[in-house]
C-alpha cells in the first residue's frame, strides 16, 4: 500500500510539472500577440502557477517542491537548447531561494508555502532575461524566427525599464494574491499545511 501511495504521489507530481511546463509554454506563446505580452506576462503568470506550486507542496513535504517543478524545465530547456547561461543562474537562484525560505518557514506550514512562492513566482522572468542580456542575439532571433517587423516592435519594449522595474514590482503582490487564491480553492489541499 505504502508503494502504491508513493508512486501515486509521484505520479501527480510529474502531472504537475507537466502542468507547469505547460504555463511556461502559454507565456511564451503569448509573444504572438505582441513582444509586450512576452516581456510582462510573468507578472500574471502566478495566478496560474500558485495552484500548481501549493499542490506540489502537499505532496512534497520537505525539500524538492521548488526544485522538482523549475528542475523538470530546466532540463527540458537544456535539451532543447532554449536556456541560456542568465536563464540557469537565474533559474537555480529563484529554486535555491524558494526551498532556503520554505525550510526556514517550515516545510509542513503555509507560511512556508506562501513566502517560498514569492521567489518562485519570478522563474517565468529569468527565462525572458535574454532580451535583456543579449538584445542583440534576441532581435536578430525574431528576424529569423518571427513575421517581418517583429524586431521592430521588440525594440521600445525592451528599452522601456521602468516599466520592466514596474512589472517586476508587481509581481510581489500579484504572487501574494494568486497563492491566497489557492489556498481557498483547494482548502483540502491547504488543510494538510498547518
Amino acid at each position: 500500500m505504502d508503494k502504491k501511495l508513493t508512486f501515486k504521489k509521484v505520479a501527480i507530481v510529474a502531472l504537475m510539472a507537466v502542468a507547469y511546463l505547460a504555463t511556461f509554454i502559454l507565456c511564451a506563446s503569448s509573444g504572438a500577440i505582441h513582444p509586450a505580452c512576452y516581456a510582462y506576462i510573468g507578472a500574471a503568470l502566478p495566478l496560474l502557477t500558485a495552484f500548481i506550486y501549493l499542490y506540489t507542496s502537499t505532496l512534497i513535504r520537505g525539500f524538492g517542491a521548488a526544485t522538482v517543478l523549475n528542475g523538470f524545465i530546466l532540463v527540458l530547456f537544456l535539451i532543447v537548447g532554449e536556456a541560456d547561461v542568465p536563464y540557469i543562474v537565474g533559474t537555480v537562484v529563484l529554486t535555491a531561494l524558494a526551498e532556503i525560505i520554505r525550510k526556514v518557514k517550515g516545510y509542513n506550514t503555509l507560511k512556508g508555502v506562501r513566502w517560498s512562492f514569492v521567489p518562485f513566482a519570478f522563474s517565468f522572468f529569468v527565462y525572458t532575461l535574454h532580451w535583456w542580456t543579449d538584445t542583440e542575439g534576441s532581435l536578430e532571433a525574431a528576424v529569423e524566427e518571427m513575421p517581418a517587423g517583429y524586431d521592430q516592435l521588440m525594440l521600445p519594449v525592451i528599452e522601456n525599464i521602468p516599466m520592466l522595474i514596474i512589472v517586476l514590482i508587481l509581481t510581489i503582490p500579484v504572487a501574494i494574491l494568486a497563492m491566497r487564491l489557492a489556498e481557498r480553492a483547494m482548502k483540502k489541499s491547504a488543510a494538510l499545511l498547518k
